[in-house]
């Protein structure tokens, strides 16, 4: 997929742990977790802009667009 999440590294910038920030925008650890692992077709622009207000970013600081993955992924 040549969209890759890079939460884990604005995780890290910030100083915030993954558990934290779930309890913070109202989702689940596990939800969190699959977005961070990238597991996910999609996210609500919702569940985006509240991740995007507690990390003090932009959506285009947790997602990142890899053009030589274009057509690597199966599905």
């Amino acid at each position: 997929m040549p969209v890759r999440v890079t939460l884990d590294a604005v995780l890290v910038r910030r100083g915030l742990r993954a558990k934290e920030v779930a309890a913070r925008i109202g989702v689940s650890e596990t939800h969190l977790s699959l977005f961070r692992s990238g597991k996910v077709k999609g996210v609500r622009f919702e569940t985006l802009a509240k991740l995007c207000d507690v990390l003090d970013c932009k959506p285009g600081d947790l997602l990142d667009f890899d053009r030589d993955a274009r057509g690597a992924d199966p599905d």
